[in-house]
């Protein structure tokens, strides 16, 4: 089996600070990675230790590093090489679920499902698949997700909600998570069109599981629905972050060349400037086909542009 490049492993506490004294002693680079609290590069390989715990090493002599120091200096046991011994179920055939767009004012809200089995899992290693919050850039993350795409064929599915669709939605729904619910129970649905005997379905936990399942219908009924956190360290969900952001991507790029304008991701204060200057030029009933607008940043930029809800069409004003 050819080497592999990408490897992720979640630290405990005590990990991470053996890490951190590694990594001052050992004659790494220092380098700066958003999210990190420690981020270097050694010979062949870059470390970035992410806030959440999560450790990704990467490079052409990453799995080198990872045999000869992480496993025998702080992780204290062997990993490479035994994913079919310690973690058996990420090869047996399931599906895996996460979205993207959740937290972003701008665009779309993207869920994915992505079908695994032994061989899709393999290949999967081979090209270094892993959580979409760990590709550092659009084009990288585009590029992967082409490369899922080459592996999984219509073994996938894509349920894009744009911002109209959305906002409609929140209002019949009344809550994100219920509405993440809804999304998910259609991605199932969708992927078993294409799979009909896939067992099982796994996502990352965001609420009660029984959301998910009272929104599945016929087909997704006898699927096994499980529920975990830090669920993109599966292949099938790590599949499916990457597929999601992809098309979130060149969703909200399409909506930008709509209207002449690049909107960027998340709700920073940047977002914010970027919105109020689209109500000006369009003025407030812009907002409902491009932004959630159940967002407290609904408010601010109207505020700053001058307006009010009172200004959305009827269906858009409540928060």
């Amino acid at each position: 089996m050819a080497a592999k490049h990408s490897f992720t492993f979640p630290l405990s506490p005590e990990q991470q600070g053996v890490l951190q004294a590694y990594v001052r002693q050992a004659n790494l680079k220092p380098t700066d990675v958003p999210y990190t609290t420690v981020a270097a590069d050694g010979d062949g390989f870059r470390l970035c230790l992410y806030t959440s715990g999560k450790l990704v090493v990467q490079g052409k002599k990453a799995e080198e590093w990872v045999t000869f120091v992480l496993e025998p200096e702080i992780l204290k046991e062997a990993r490479v090489g035994y994913e079919d011994v310690l973690t058996p179920e990420r090869f047996e055939p399931h599906m895996g679920i996460d979205e993207s767009g959740k937290g972003d004012f701008f665009g779309p809200l993207v869920i994915a499902a992505v079908y695994v089995d032994e061989k899709i899992v393999q290949a999967f290693d081979r090209i270094g698949v892993r959580d979409s919050k760990t590709i550092t850039s659009d084009a990288k993350a585009e590029k992967m997700a082409e490369a899922i795409l080459g592996v999984v064929g219509n073994r996938h599915t894509v349920v894009e909600i744009g911002p109209r669709a959305y906002n409609r939605l929140y209002r019949k729904i009344g809550n994100v998570n219920r509405l993440l619910a809804w999304g998910h129970a259609r991605a199932i649905e969708n992927l078993l069109e294409t799979v009909p005997g896939c067992p099982r379905a796994l996502a990352d936990q965001f609420g009660p599981k029984q959301r998910i399942e009272r929104a599945l219908m016929q087909k997704g009924k006898g699927i096994k629905l499980e529920q975990k956190t830090k669920a993109e360290s599966d292949p099938a969900v790590a599949g499916a972050s990457i597929i999601a952001r992809a098309r979130f991507i060149a969703g909200l790029r399409k909506l930008g060349k709509r209207y002449d304008i690049t909107m960027p991701k998340g709700a920073s204060e940047k977002v914010r400037e970027t919105a109020v200057e689209l109500v000006k030029q369009h003025g407030p009933k812009i907002l409902p086909d491009t932004v959630k607008t159940h967002f407290r940043t609904t408010d601010q930029v109207l505020e700053a542009a001058g307006h009010d809800r009172s200004e959305l069409p009827e269906e858009d004003g409540a928060s």
